[in-house]
């Protein structure tokens, strides 16, 4: 649980870095699971920028087409970034961004891929994961790799896988508008790991 934990933080603090701290954003285009690389250390790396677009800030307005992964792109324009202007980077940046990370986040934790058999018209990773949490069925979408941690650690740590669910889903709202920034998605992030700690320190004193 805490290294898939730690990688989500990797993955986000990396977005961040080209959002936020770069003079030129970066837009990777591509965001998915071979994209990621994970060192020796378990440190994950984002890796082949090969479609990567770069926005100056004086430019008013740029057009690009990508072919990034399906699964991963965020719903409705499937193959065209269309018109962005740069008072809007923002929204853009929920929009294409956001959609793919909070797709990855849901399949860390889940274990199923967003073009998995089992979903379809009717049924996508998103809703399996929204209609668990109304449900209040947690175990039945968390990887089953993770349920001896959460069985071990007690309910609070479902609450706490809950909360990551809740976090990936918060990337998936229909309205980019209504999304969360990157930076705010990796002070929760972090927020989470130390309240992840605390937990399993207590219930590892009292076993």
């Amino acid at each position: 649980m805490l290294q898939r934990l730690n990688i989500a933080i990797d993955i986000a603090s990396a977005l961040e870095y080209l959002h936020c701290g770069l003079t030129t954003p970066i837009v990777h285009c591509d965001m998915k699971p071979n994209n990621i690389l994970l060192d020796e250390d378990m440190t994950a790396h984002l890796c082949d920028f090969g479609i990567a677009k770069i926005f100056e800030q004086d430019m008013h307005m740029a057009q690009t087409k990508t072919l990034a992964t399906i699964g991963y792109m965020a719903p409705g324009n499937t193959w065209t970034i269309s018109i962005v202007v740069w008072n809007s980077w923002d929204s853009f940046n929920k929009w294409r961004y956001l959609h793919s990370y909070g797709i990855i986040l849901l399949e860390m934790f889940t274990g199923k891929k967003p073009t998995d058999d089992m979903f379809g018209e009717t049924m996508n990773l998103k809703c399996f994961v929204g209609e668990s949490l109304r449900r209040k069925s947690l175990m039945e979408v968390l990887d089953s790799d993770l349920i001896r941690d959460v069985e071990q650690f007690s309910e609070v740590v479902q609450q706490f896988v809950s909360s990551i669910f809740c976090l990936g889903l918060e990337c998936l709202k229909d309205c980019p508008e209504d999304r969360m920034s990157i930076s705010n998605i990796v002070d929760s992030l972090r927020k989470a790991k130390i309240e992840y700690l605390a937990i399993r320190g207590k219930a590892e004193k009292v076993v």
